[in-house]
């Protein structure tokens, strides 16, 4: 029960997810013929962005055993 609560194996990529599944609804409802082409792809680049966003702020700070080029 408290793998079901803290999100198991997705607990760091819930934002990755939604984002997928965004992506693909829109798409979908394109195909559909529920939205034009360009509030499509409004969707798509603002669901993008917060897939980026996320990834970059949770890569920020670690420098993967590289100097992290601060002169001392």
């Amino acid at each position: 029960m408290n793998k079901i609560i803290k999100g198991g194996y997705l607990q760091d990529k819930k934002t990755y997810v939604v984002s997928s599944v965004g992506i693909i609804s829109a798409v979908g409802a394109y195909l559909i013929g529920d939205e034009d082409i360009f509030t499509m792809m409004q969707t798509i680049f603002t669901l993008s962005g917060i897939y980026f966003l996320k990834q970059e702020s949770s890569t920020k700070g670690k420098t993967n055993g590289k100097r992290s080029g601060k002169i001392s």
